[in-house]
């Protein structure tokens, strides 16, 4: 419905009680240009004339004349029993406005300073694959498997009646309910060790990478990440000032090893142990092991992201890297938006014990606190049992899809194409051979609606593997075959 606002919207009119100039004509040439700045959009309600009124303070017979000239003149159009709305379709006469477009400069501008630490981040690339549902688009859960009637009285319920304290609570925190419910579901499913007063609420991961880098990182802190990497916790870290020192990855997850050879005194490591991304790899026991012993005896830290550890299906759940620790060096980082759905945009952190002041100091200098509506829910749906039975049901549905995947991509390649990480998780990788570029592929794959993220982008240096991330949670059972072929004819193209 167009008519959002009853009183409609009021643009910024200057009206000059001693001006010569009538003051239904200042309305008038106020409204209008408004309307052609695009201050004021086709469809969008305008004031009523008694509101202007008083809101301008002024008699209301102006406000009706220069309200009847700009419907004669086509800029507002009037709709019995709902308002005066801006006309959808407007005169051919235009005031001259610039328009500019993203990145343009306007001409003759002064010097236009930015932060140093922005140029610190490679250029915004825009690329077609990103943010694509169907095959075989990344980070997209099985929507159509989402409990949406249960999640959708969930809200109302606490929408309809909201807590006096939800509405005024700002805990840095987060709401010690909704702690209580995600410590008890860590300590059950993943082997987290801790107390609720150690866990944070967040707007998904990536915030929680920025409270981490802003705690415990300086500008030039050598910072170990895995080669191949998450982007975007990388660009975190870029954004800090850090230098990255990428590590390799194997079979057993990071080489600890290697990072020690490249950089002993890194102040941290960011590591995802349970399913390593874009790779897939689990991180071995002894790697574990080392990983901490090199944390305690360097006087480092360890970021641990845990993003979808949930699924797991050829053994039972690995335990987090984080309930090994006996030195409180491992910050826990997860997330809600992999498992239920990405615009969630919840997440949670276990900090040690001797950093919450800290992470708390900043985390309140930086947004205050998480909005409290879907906390409050998300602790109905663990408490109730709704998220247990869901990802229950998930492990089910993405196994199938998995499998349908794995054997699809054998069938029609056999050996040339080699599957990495298909253990866990919702994507795995897949290498080529030499004399293919994935990106070429990619985007020639993406004019057919075929989502393919090319691996070479998540290498930091030169010795980068070309190859696929192929999500399988947007993907249907029926659909996989026919998409690995269609894969398969993008590569025999090339």
């Amino acid at each position: 419905m167009d008519n959002q606002l009853a009183d409609g919207i009021l643009p910024l009119i200057i009206v000059d009680r001693s001006a010569a100039k009538p003051l239904y004509r200042q309305l008038y040439d106020g409204y209008r240009a408004a309307i052609i700045r695009g201050d004021l959009r086709p469809g969008q309600c305008v004031p009523s004339s008694r509101a202007l009124a008083v809101e301008l303070r002024i008699s209301r017979i102006p406000v009706l004349n220069a309200y009847a000239q700009l419907v004669a003149e086509g800029y507002l159009e009037s709709r019995v029993g709902a308002g005066t709305f801006v006309s959808s379709s407007l005169p051919d006469q235009r005031m001259p406005y610039e328009s500019r477009t993203a990145g343009t400069i306007p001409a003759g501008s002064a010097p236009r300073p930015v932060a140093r630490r922005v140029l610190l981040l490679p250029r915004e690339e825009v690329v077609p694959w990103r943010g694509r549902w169907g095959p075989f688009g990344v980070h997209q859960p099985a929507l159509d498997q989402f409990p949406l009637e249960v999640w959708s009285r969930l809200v109302l319920r606490h929408c309809r009646s909201p807590r006096v304290t939800a509405l005024l609570q700002l805990d840095p925190l987060g709401s010690e309910e909704f702690r209580n419910a995600i410590g008890a579901y860590l300590g059950t499913a993943r082997g987290v060790r801790c107390d609720t007063q150690q866990i944070m609420i967040i707007s998904g991961s990536q915030q929680g990478f920025e409270i981490t880098a802003r705690v415990l990182l300086d500008a030039g802190s050598p910072v170990w990440v895995e080669e191949p990497g998450y982007l975007l916790a990388q660009r975190v870290l870029q954004l800090a000032g850090c230098r990255l020192i990428p590590v390799p990855v194997d079979n057993e997850g990071m080489d600890v090893a290697a990072g020690i050879k490249l950089c002993r005194k890194a102040r941290a490591a960011y590591v995802v142990p349970s399913h390593q991304y874009p790779l897939g790899a689990t991180m071995s026991a002894s790697r574990r092991l080392q990983l901490l012993e090199w944390a305690q005896q360097s006087g480092s830290w360890i970021i641990e992201d845990d993003y979808d550890s949930e699924y797991r299906y050829e053994s039972m759940p690995i335990a987090s890297l984080q309930g090994l620790d006996s030195q409180s060096r491992v910050i826990y980082i997860g997330t809600f938006s992999k498992v239920l759905f990405p615009s969630l945009r919840i997440g949670y952190m276990v900090i040690p014990p001797d950093l919450v002041n800290h992470f708390i100091r900043v985390r309140r200098t930086m947004d205050l606190a998480t909005p409290n509506l879907y906390q409050a829910v998300l602790t109905d749906f663990m408490r109730e049992g709704h998220f247990a039975r869901h990802l229950r049901r998930m492990r089910l549905v993405y196994g199938e899809r998995r499998a349908a995947l794995v054997d699809s991509i054998r069938k029609e390649f056999g050996s040339i194409l080699e599957v990495h990480g298909a253990e866990a998780g919702m994507h795995l990788a897949v290498t080529l051979p030499k004399g293919f570029s994935d990106r070429e592929i990619a985007v020639r794959a993406a004019r057919d609606k075929l989502w393919l993220w090319p691996l070479s982008p998540y290498y930091l240096g030169d010795a980068t593997r070309q190859g696929f991330i192929l999500g399988f949670g947007s993907t249907a059972l029926a659909e996989m075959p026919s998409a690995v072929r269609q894969m398969k004819s993008m590569l025999m193209a090339d």
